[in-house]
């Protein structure tokens, strides 16, 4: 299975997938009109990555914001981890949020509440978005 990178847009947050990493990285902002259109694809590759993949995953999450349809399909993608874990293997959340940024960090605590794998909580300065020509890969440190 190959992964991918998707620039981050206006409205759809930056995506780095990559297997072989056993890595999947969200950033920016999530509010399309249809979020099923850009999530669908995500999902869809989740359920390839679960039946040719062997190892673990782990997901950062970088939201500066994100919508109620957005939120439906962010719980989709949780949930398709939370079946991977169920196969034995092993599922890490990283949820990053600003420092500043209360409702955030609570939206992160909800969504960790319905799942047992798990969901670690990281503030930071600023969550940036993927794609500047200075970045090869994701890399979100705390403060």
């Amino acid at each position: 299975m190959q992964g991918y990178f998707i620039r981050s847009s206006r409205v759809t947050p930056s995506v780095y997938f990559n297997p072989k990493k056993e890595l999947l990285d969200l950033r920016g902002k999530s509010s399309p009109e249809n979020p099923l259109n850009f999530y669908g694809s995500l999902l869809l590759n989740m359920d390839k990555y679960v039946e040719s993949h062997n190892g673990n995953i782990t997901v950062n999450l970088a939201f500066e914001y994100f919508n109620t349809s957005s939120s439906k399909c962010i719980f989709n993608l949780l949930r398709k981890l939370d079946g991977i874990n169920q196969l034995g293997k092993r599922v890490i959340v990283n949820w990053y949020y600003e420092n500043d940024d209360d409702d955030m960090l609570e939206a992160g605590e909800d969504f960790s509440s319905f799942f047992g794998y798990e969901f670690n909580f990281v503030s930071v300065p600023v969550i940036n978005s993927l794609g500047e020509e200075t970045e090869e890969e994701p890399q979100l440190n705390a403060a």
